[in-house]
């Protein structure tokens, strides 16, 4: 776990940096937060799937509505099992879940 969350820093750090921001509070009515993130717990099948496919239309995240367009990031599966295992893990979110490249492969797109 810990090779897998040490990995997703350094791929969040190099990709979602830049709209979910270091501290993972994302932008006021653009881009929802990652940190203490209902979205993250309550909907791990969602969340990889806006990972590894992208994300268009509206969401809710801690009870705030975004409406925004997150492009597919071209991660392989075991990127997003590490970004998932770091942002599960970081911000005040908290996740006995172990994430690997074999559950995100069988999520699909819709």
């Amino acid at each position: 776990m810990a090779a897998s969350t040490k990995r997703g820093k350094v791929i969040y750090d190099n990709v979602c940096v830049q709209c979910h921001m270091a501290n993972g509070e994302g932008v006021a009515n653009v881009f929802p937060p990652l940190a203490k993130s209902n979205w993250l717990k309550d909907k791990v099948t969602e969340s990889i799937r806006s990972i590894k496919y992208g994300l268009q239309g509206e969401i809710t995240v801690n009870g705030e509505k975004y409406n925004s367009v997150m492009s597919p990031l071209g991660l392989s599966d075991q990127e997003v099992a590490d970004v998932m295992n770091y942002t599960s893990n970081v911000w005040g979110n908290i996740s006995d879940q172990m994430f690997t490249a074999e559950q995100v492969s069988k999520v699909k797109k819709k």
